[in-house]
């Protein structure tokens, strides 16, 4: 067996979207599309986020319904840093796809989901949330009645026989 060397060559300058691969997608992300285009979630999401939008002022920002499916996909992959989603939805034609992007389409960028999530309040996040979680369980792909913490208590370092006023310097 010989050694295998990587090419280094330039790449081609235009391909035909027709010649790129084609994602399978993911499973569950094509479900929840599915589950969310039978639901309206896209036309309820932009009524529902309109208020806080100017009509005619700026170039448009990132539509609610990709917004709200980028933070879904931060949720259901662990990625809790905006810069981090954009990251991996711009990586992953699976989830570019899930958002609405074709093979040429750049994902939207990590600056343009900081710029939607200071101009939307908690109550509207608070209400898409409800809406998904809602829409899941009428489809009983929820399980489960109850929610646990699982927590441990820690003693700190400093114990309160030891700590020491500042004012008096007596012991509490």
């Amino acid at each position: 067996m010989a050694l295998g060397k990587r090419k280094r060559e330039q790449q081609e300058m235009w391909v035909a979207t027709t010649d790129l691969p084609k994602s399978p997608g993911h499973p569950f992300y094509r479900k929840l599309n599915q589950l969310l285009a039978e639901a309206g979630f896209d036309d309820w999401v932009e009524r529902l986020c309109a208020p806080f939008y100017h009509a005619v002022m700026g170039r448009p920002s990132i539509p609610p319904g990709v917004y709200f499916r980028m933070i879904l996909v931060g949720y259901f992959e662990g990625v809790s840093s905006q810069r981090g989603i954009a990251w991996r939805c711009s990586d992953s034609r699976s989830l570019a796809e899930f958002l609405g992007y074709g093979p040429q389409e750049r994902t939207p960028d990590h600056s343009s989901m900081s710029r939607t999530q200071q101009r939307l309040p908690l109550e509207v996040h608070e209400q898409v949330f409800a809406f998904v979680l809602r829409l899941a369980a009428d489809k009983k792909l929820l399980h489960g009645k109850t929610v646990a913490v699982d927590s441990t208590m820690l003693e700190a370092n400093a114990a309160m026989k030891s700590i020491v006023r500042k004012e008096t310097g007596g012991r509490l």
